[in-house]
Order: structure tokens, then C-alpha cells, then sequence
């Protein structure tokens, strides 16, 4: 009953996020997938493993079709998700946790980045005083 309780509420916060807040929780996302995919090579689980880096890969595949080539920044990002998602397969391959803490530390970096966007759009002004 919990759990059909919190699968409510979290439709109901996607349905209701912009696209800013989508696109934090997607990198949220991925970066969960990734950690998980960490512990299951650490625990020798390679079919969680394989699931989870998968799920990571979705969203960055998810990131590339959405990128809006109106913007010149849209090709940096390209590049950016290509590699990650080239690393992920390879990490896969591998069940390389060297490869999966690289790319974590790409995800967060780019997730922090985003948080302070979303901040200074909303007219919170900037992180430097």
C-alpha cells in the first residue's frame, strides 16, 4: 500500500515538473543507476549490473534526443553524452567500476550545474556574493 501510495506521488511530480526540474531528475536518475550499477559489479551481481548501466544509458539517450540544436551549445552537449554513453557501454563490457566513477563524477559535475542554473533562473541570484 506504500508503495502504491509513493509511485502516485512520484507520477504526480513528473507530470507536474518543468522541463528544468525534469531535467534535474533525470540526471538524479542517472546518477542513481550508476552508483547501483557500482555495487552490483562490487557484489558480483553482473545481470544488476547490466540492468542498471542500461537504465543509465537510457537517460542519456534520452538526453541526446532531446537536445535542442537551435542553440550552439546543443553540439557541446552532443559530444559530451556521446562520450558518456560510449564509456557506459564500455564500463558494461568491462563491468568496470573505474569507468562507472568516471562517468558518476561527469553526471554529478553537470547535475550541479544544472541545480545552479535552475537557481539563477528562478531569480535567486548568483552563488557568488
Amino acid at each position: 500500500m506504500i508503495n502504491k501510495g509513493y509511485d502516485q506521488y512520484m507520477r504526480s511530480k513528473i507530470m507536474t515538473a518543468s522541463k528544468g526540474e525534469l531535467t534535474l531528475m533525470l540526471y538524479d536518475g542517472a546518477i542513481k543507476f550508476c552508483n547501483m550499477s557500482i555495487m552490483c559489479i562490487e557484489k558480483k551481481d553482473i545481470p544488476g549490473a547490466n540492468t542498471n548501466i542500461q537504465k543509465t544509458e537510457a537517460i542519456i539517450e534520452e538526453f541526446l534526443a532531446t537536445l535542442d540544436y537551435k542553440y550552439p551549445v546543443a553540439e557541446d552537449f552532443k559530444k559530451v553524452y556521446e562520450y558518456l554513453y560510449d564509456r557506459l557501454v564500455q564500463a558494461n563490457l568491462k563491468k568496470d567500476t573505474e569507468i562507472l566513477n568516471e562517468v558518476l563524477g561527469h553526471l554529478r559535475t553537470m547535475r550541479d550545474t544544472w541545480k545552479e542554473v535552475m537557481r539563477v533562473a528562478n531569480g535567486h541570484g548568483s552563488a557568488v556574493s
